[in-house]
């Protein structure tokens, strides 16, 4: 295969060099950069401009899960690989509808790991052997085209990572300094979703958070 150039993302430094490891065995792939949050992955990308991220669906700061439409938006080329220990169809129906290319559970990287890059690189989805049985030929599509958690109405990348951060209880300027914005601009998208959504106060807009997946 051609060099692949890869960056791996997981708040766990020893599962990070364990992959890169087992990438550097195989001489056609080579770990460029490694992350230990959501934001440093996504300050990482440009500067590194690799063909695959590996990620965990859980991390610091910014979860895999809202990362995904924000690499798939910025940098459409790089293919996503969600490395996971959870094994359960919810999270795996999340990491595809929200754009990843593929679902390897971490038990399973040992030995499908080189599988799920090639079938990635083929442009088609993986998904870790112990999880394929939860999905049909056409479910991939079907979990794409369905409706979003928000009905017609959508949230932007970045307001979906603000009312996460509002949810776990983070201020409007602590959110400011996480995200690297101004905190009247935090202010000007907790606005933008409370109108959208026909929110009235804080609480409201955490028990939506809460009841549409994002706690």
């Amino acid at each position: 295969m051609d060099k692949y150039r890869i960056v791996l993302a997981d708040d766990h430094p020893l599962l990070r060099q364990g992959l890169k490891k087992i990438i550097h065995e195989n001489g056609g792939m080579k770990v460029i950069g490694e992350a230990g949050d959501g934001m440093e992955l996504l300050k990482l990308l440009p500067k590194t401009n690799p063909d695959l991220v590996i990620m965990d669906i859980s991390m610091p700061k910014l979860r895999g899960i809202e990362a995904i439409p924000r690499i798939k938006t910025i940098h459409p080329q790089v293919k996503v690989l969600i490395l996971s220990m959870h094994g359960d169809k919810a999270y795996l129906t999340q990491a595809i509808a929200a754009g990843a290319d593929g679902y390897l559970l971490k038990e399973d990287a040992d030995s499908e790991l080189f599988t799920a890059i090639e079938t990635i690189f083929q442009n088609k989805i993986y998904i870790s052997p112990m999880l394929a049985d939860l999905t049909r030929e056409d479910w991939v599509d079907r979990c794409r085209q369905k409706d979003k958690p928000f009905t017609k109405k959508t949230m932007t990348p970045r307001e979906r990572e603000i009312i996460k951060l509002i949810a776990d209880g983070k201020t409007s300027k602590e959110i400011a300094d996480l995200l690297f914005i101004s905190y009247r601009t935090v202010e000007r998208h907790r606005a933008n979703i409370m109108r959208k959504f026909g929110l009235k106060k804080t609480a409201d807009l955490v028990k939506f958070a809460i009841e549409k997946g994002y706690v």
